[in-house]
């Protein structure tokens, strides 16, 4: 298959000052690192990781919204450094936020002018606008200022100025995420038969994985700026096949941790959530079956309360935790990064 989007070495480091103790000093941040990957033609390409990962700033530097530190990429055919014109009339881009919208505008003036600066015809302008307006039931709202807006209608109006002007490439980045579940349910349609029905290419981040399971050919897991797995969703669930999960749920003290990562046969434990007192925990393990009264036997003898526990089919999250030992709920805006001190250090 024939890559429309390619990657080569991609890097994007920021630099930034700070201020500790009274003295001034450099913060440099990783934000992608060495990246490599190829997006084929007509496929549904999904960026999954953390927020703090690297995925938004991946799509700012393939759209020319950043210019990158080191590395190559060509979309569509054209180089984002040479060509970056020809770069943006390819794509519609969905960033996460609503910051690409003027709130002082109408939804429908929104679309009208965002339509004018791709160059479309007001003659197929006007069309298209109405037909994403019923596409995605924007009639309630469509001539309030953007102002007005809930957050929902505002990634909803950000999804359709993505679309407006009809190109074979496009980028969403997190579209869900402020939605209610069945919003959220009818966008992923939509998604689903931009790529399957209409041919689109799809580039599309997300912190949810059952999003990347349901809609993505492929996905890249990203941490920490880095491409850590790559491949179909069954291809990455596969590559633990020999490994089961097992799901807890309780009051659990913090040595219960340590205490299970101590068990043979254990191959990572990470923290889930932890809220009220109440902690869920991921265990990855060789064989649940086996290991099952071992875990119980830790747990339970270090005095915690233990109300749930399920082994469970792999998911691309347990991919995740296995390549980093953290779960996808963790942030990781705090990226590898090195400090400078004083003025004279290199950046």
């Amino acid at each position: 298959m024939d890559a429309i989007i390619r990657v080569e070495g991609l890097s994007k480091t920021f630099i930034t000052k700070e201020r500790r103790k009274g003295k001034k000093g450099k913060r440099v941040v990783h934000a992608l690192k060495d990246v490599n990957l190829e997006v084929y033609a007509g496929e549904n390409f999904g960026l999954l990781g953390p927020n703090g990962a690297g995925k938004t700033t991946l799509i700012k530097c393939l759209t020319t919204l950043l210019l990158p530190t080191s590395g190559r990429a060509w979309v569509n055919g054209y180089d984002i450094f040479a060509h970056e014109d020809e770069v943006r009339a390819s794509l519609g881009c969905m960033l996460m936020g609503d910051r690409g919208l003027y709130w002082k505008l109408t939804g429908r003036e929104n679309l009208d002018y965002f339509g004018a600066l791709y160059h479309v015809p007001r003659s197929v302008r006007r069309p298209r606008m109405q037909y994403l307006i019923d596409l995605l039931k924007l009639d309630d709202f469509i001539d309030r200022t953007v102002e007005t807006y809930s957050s929902g209608q505002k990634m909803l109006l950000a999804f359709a100025k993505a679309l407006i002007n009809d190109a074979p490439i496009l980028f969403f980045d997190e579209p869900t995420v402020t939605m209610d579940v069945p919003t959220a349910r009818e966008l992923r349609r939509i998604v689903r038969s931009l790529n399957k029905e209409e041919g689109k290419t799809i580039v599309y981040t997300t912190h949810l994985m059952h999003e990347a399971e349901e809609l993505c050919d492929r996905v890249a897991i990203i941490d920490r700026g880095e491409i850590i797995a790559l491949g179909t969703p069954n291809e990455l669930k596969s590559s633990l096949v020999r490994e089961d999960v097992v799901h807890l749920e309780g009051v659990l003290p913090a040595t219960t941790i340590e205490k299970l990562r101590a068990i043979q046969g254990i191959r990572n434990v990470a923290v889930q959530a932890e809220t009220n007192g109440r902690t869920k925990l991921s265990v990855l393990c060789d064989n649940s079956r086996l290991l099952l009264p071992r875990i119980i036997e830790a747990v339970t003898g270090n005095g915690a309360s233990l109300e749930y526990i399920k082994p469970q089919e792999v998911t691309l999250e347990d991919v995740f935790i296995a390549k980093t030992g953290r779960s996808l709920a963790v942030d990781t805006r705090e990226v590898v990064k090195e400090e400078k001190r004083g003025g004279g250090g290199r950046g």
